[in-house]
């Protein structure tokens, strides 16, 4: 191969060829033309490309045929395909039968110039994106069949442009896997933008995803960037995608398609150039069948699909997952370390809410451990099996239900005053506390941090509220004498969230 890098173009139109060949031959490259899919494999088998970018529809049959061939030759060359204005279908076709990117007629010569950087990183020795002579430390933890066959599903995919869409339980690491797929990519060395779509109030949506000019609204005082601004280069992660309203959805599906956007209050619209990862928990065909997704951008996030393993379903990897969380507990101090018996609590429990109720539940054992030994009645599970540790009363194979003391008896616990407001006859009492004020902790050791100690007590106060209530935020916030608005923003500043989300 040359010391420049080579591209294959392919297209039947000979102004439109020429033009791809003076852009990419100013860009500094070796540039082969052909007007065929004949003289397009004839060229294909005799030298090596960096890229090939090829029309859809040539007068020998169609581009299509040529990217599954370059896909299946097993010479990890990118092929990016040019398709007409307006043709989204084909783009999401060309994608899913294992095109690197797309780009539009007529061509927006700035789009296409950042698509083949984009692409000739893949295969440059020197660059992010290039595959590693070591494997790479992973953000996706474990070395279950499950985590090894995702991490090399990550690795493939990473090298395309097209659009994943990543499922999964709530907690079970949609956002780590988008991370991850941006890191190994060519765009690591780009932002990476993660979006929670249910967060964002509605009216603020399309000044959030596409920016806003100076005066455009009262209160805009100067120019202000959106998201996909932001991403530009990069990822943009739309997390909790089905979250988005109807009126919302038509306008991204016009962002992604068109790969510009228009700020608010501005005349022009911008090119953008980002990838586009999004994550639900929520079933999104069934969605669409019920009309509150649309169809079109249904299939314009979903032509790639990465499934996520739930915890329950690579519980040989909760030794891993344990120890990496516990270190990243003890903030550069000693990790803590688990009982005898801990482990085959947690592999007992169902963990509904994944790896993120696994992180919840060692934070809430570590304030009630000692000398930073986790033990099992630490644990506070609900129905998790244990293997009898040595000493224990036969039959004794199950950890109580919750395995926490008493208010009460406990440190961490001053719950506030229960409310005296009382539920309408007929509805269902909701919990009541136990005391209007129970008697102070033992307090003859003073906490040597009382802002982390008092931080630590409301956490497992609210917790247990929640618990105690099936995580019916209402009756929580009854139950603690508080407002709903309290509570939720104290859920929020806490990192509390429930184990179903």
């Amino acid at each position: 191969m040359s010391a420049s890098p080579r591209v294959l173009v392919v297209d039947d139109e000979d102004d439109l060829r020429d033009l791809l060949e003076i852009t990419l031959l100013k860009m500094g490259l070796e540039v082969d033309g052909a007007g065929d899919l004949k003289g397009a494999r004839r060229l294909f088998a005799v030298h090596e490309y960096d890229l090939v970018l090829t029309d859809m529809r040539l007068p020998d049959g169609v581009g299509l045929d040529f990217v599954r061939e370059i896909v299946a030759s097993g010479r990890a060359t990118p092929v990016a395909v040019v398709t007409a204005f307006g043709s989204a279908e084909n783009a999401v076709v060309a994608l899913k039968a294992g095109a690197f990117d797309y780009v539009t007629k007529p061509l927006q010569l700035d789009q296409l110039r950042l698509m083949v950087q984009s692409a000739l990183k893949l295969n440059r020795p020197d660059s992010p994106a290039a595959p590693p002579e070591q494997p790479v430390d992973s953000r996706l933890k474990g070395q279950s069949a499950a985590m090894q066959a995702l991490r090399a599903q990550i690795a493939r995919l990473a090298r395309s442009m097209a659009p994943i869409a990543i499922t999964g339980e709530s907690g079970s690491g949609k956002e780590l896997a988008a991370r991850e797929i941006h890191a190994r990519g060519a765009r690591a060395d780009k932002p990476f933008i993660a979006v929670n779509c249910g967060a964002i109030p509605e009216a603020l949506m399309e000044a959030e995803f596409f920016g806003y000019r100076k005066g455009a609204f009262t209160g805009a005082a100067d120019e202000r960037d959106g998201f996909f601004q932001a991403a530009n280069g990069g990822t943009l992660m739309l997390d909790e995608v089905a979250d988005l309203p109807l009126a919302m959805q038509v306008k991204l599906l016009r962002a992604i398609q068109e790969r510009r956007v228009r700020k608010i209050g501005a005349t022009a619209e911008e090119p953008v150039d980002v990838r586009i990862v999004s994550a639900t928990h929520r079933d999104l065909g069934r969605w669409v069948e019920e009309g509150r997704f649309r169809q079109d951008l249904f299939y314009r996030l979903n032509v790639i699909e990465l499934a996520l393993p739930p915890l329950r379903e690579r519980l040989d990897d909760l030794p891993v997952l344990t120890d990496a969380i516990l270190v990243r507990l003890s903030a550069g101090g000693t990790p803590a370390v688990l009982g005898p018996g801990v482990l085959d609590a947690l592999r007992g429990y169902s963990f509904p809410g994944n790896v993120r109720e696994l992180e919840n539940v060692l934070e809430r054992a570590l304030a009630f451990s000692n000398d930073g030994v986790i033990n099992v009645e630490d644990l506070a599970l609900k129905g998790a099996k244990l293997v009898e540790a040595p000493g224990a009363a036969p039959g004794s194979s199950t950890v109580p239900s919750p395995a926490v003391p008493s208010p009460a008896a406990l440190a961490p616990s001053v719950p506030v005053p229960a409310p005296t407001t009382l539920a309408p006859t007929g509805s269902p009492q909701p919990p009541v506390a136990d005391d209007e004020m129970p008697p102070l902790p033992d307090l003859s050791v003073l906490p040597s941090n009382l802002p982390a100690y008092l931080e630590r007590v409301e956490r497992e106060i609210l917790v247990r509220a929640l618990s105690r209530t099936q995580y019916n935020r209402t009756q929580a916030a009854q139950l603690l004498g508080i407002s709903f608005r309290q509570l939720r923003y104290q859920m929020q500043k806490l990192g509390i969230q429930e184990p179903g989300e």
